[in-house]
C-alpha cells in the first residue's frame, strides 16, 4: 500500500540566481578603450573588467590635488592661530573659526580620495571597472572604443555566483489547482538527460503572463558542478502526492494485452500465475490497482514478456 502520487510535466529553463547577481554599471563617461573579459569568463573579486577613459577623472584628481593643497594652508593657518591664541593676541571665537576650516579640509581630502579609490584608477589615470564579487560572467552589454555614459539605464556586466541556479517552469492555466509549494520535483536537462536533479517548488508567482497563459514556479538548485548553466532547457516533473493509500506494483511488472492489464504473480518456480488486474492510475515508477492481486504478491519486474509469452502460447 502505497499513497497515490501524480505527476505533472513542466517545461522550463535554468537562470541564474537572482538573489546573487550583481549589475555593474558605470559611475563615470568616457569611451571604453579595453575590456577583458568575455560572457562566460570566471572571474575573481576585485578583477580589472574594463578600462574607460574619461574626462572625469582628471576631474576627480584635481580635486585631490586641490583638497591636499588647502589641507596644508589650513593646518598653518591653524597652527598660526594656536600660538596665537595662547600668546592672548587671537581670541577663541578666531581660534575655533581656524579649527573648523582645518576640520574642514581634512574632511574635503578624505572625500577626494574616497572618490578616486571608489573609481580605481590605474597609471594612465583611466577608469577601472572592476568585479566587486566573483562569479561568472552571465550579462555583458560592453564593446572596446563603445562611448558610455553615467547616467545610462543598461549595465556593463552582470555578475552571478552559479553555485546555485533557479528553474522556472510554465505552468498551464489547467494545471495550476494542482501545483503547490514545497511539492517534490525532478529536473533533467537535454545536456545531461542520465542526471535527475531533485529539489522543491520554492515559490509560486501568482500570475499569469498575458503572452503565453501560463504561470511561473521557481525551484532552486545546488550547482556546484556548473553543469547547469542559464538559457538551458529543462523538463520538471512535479509529484503531487495525495492522501490516499492504493495498492501498487511497479509499473514495469504491467503487461498489456487484448485491451487488459496483466501481472505475472510468482509463487515459486513451477508455479507462476497470471493475474488480470483493475488498473487506476499510473506514474513512472508504481501503478496503481483495484483488484486483481493482494498485498504480499510477488510481481515479476524482470523479462515478464518473455515468461508471459511462454506461458501463453
Amino acid at each position: 500500500m502505497k499513497p497515490v502520487f501524480n505527476e505533472l510535466n513542466l517545461i522550463g529553463k535554468v537562470t541564474f540566481d537572482q538573489e546573487k547577481v550583481v549589475r555593474i554599471y558605470p559611475l563615470v563617461s568616457g569611451n571604453v578603450t579595453d575590456v577583458k573579459v568575455t560572457l562566460g569568463s570566471h572571474v575573481e573579486k576585485g578583477q580589472i573588467l574594463a578600462v574607460i577613459k574619461s574626462s572625469e577623472m582628471a576631474g576627480a584628481e584635481n580635486d585631490l590635488v586641490t583638497a591636499r593643497s588647502n589641507l596644508a594652508i589650513a593646518e598653518k593657518n591653524f597652527s598660526a592661530a594656536a600660538d596665537m591664541n595662547k600668546s592672548g593676541i587671537l581670541s577663541d571665537k578666531e581660534y575655533t573659526t581656524a579649527q573648523k576650516e582645518l576640520d574642514k579640509a581634512k574632511s574635503e581630502l578624505e572625500r577626494a580620495s574616497t572618490v578616486l579609490s571608489i573609481y580605481g584608477i590605474n597609471a594612465q589615470h583611466d577608469y577601472l571597472v572592476k568585479a566587486p564579487i566573483s562569479g561568472f560572467i552571465v550579462e555583458k552589454f560592453v564593446n572596446t572604443n563603445m562611448q558610455i555614459r553615467s547616467d545610462n539605464s543598461t549595465s556593463l556586466f552582470t555578475i552571478s555566483d552559479l553555485k546555485k541556479v533557479w528553474v522556472l517552469a510554465n505552468v498551464y492555466e489547467s494545471d495550476i489547482s494542482g501545483v503547490k509549494e514545497n511539492e517534490n520535483v525532478e529536473i533533467t536537462t537535454i545536456s545531461y538527460p542520465d542526471k535527475k536533479y531533485t529539489g522543491k517548488i520554492d515559490k509560486i508567482y501568482n500570475m499569469l503572463d498575458p503572452d503565453n497563459k501560463t504561470m511561473k514556479v521557481l525551484i532552486k538548485l545546488n550547482n556546484d558542478d556548473y553543469k547547469l548553466k542559464p538559457e538551458m532547457f529543462a523538463k520538471v516533473m512535479v509529484h503531487q502526492i495525495t492522501d490516499k493509500l492504493m495498492l501498487a506494483i511497479p509499473s514495469n511488472a504491467v503487461i498489456f494485452d487484448r485491451n487488459q492489464y496483466w501481472v505475472l504473480v510468482f509463487n515459486d518456480k513451477c508455479d507462476i500465475q497470471i493475474r488480470k488486474i483493475d488498473k487506476v492510475t499510473q506514474n513512472s515508477s508504481y501503478t496503481y490497482v483495484r483488484s486483481g492481486i493482494k498485498e504480499g504478491d510477488k510481481v515479476i519486474t524482470n523479462r515478464q514478456l518473455i515468461i508471459y509469452n511462454a506461458i501463453t502460447q
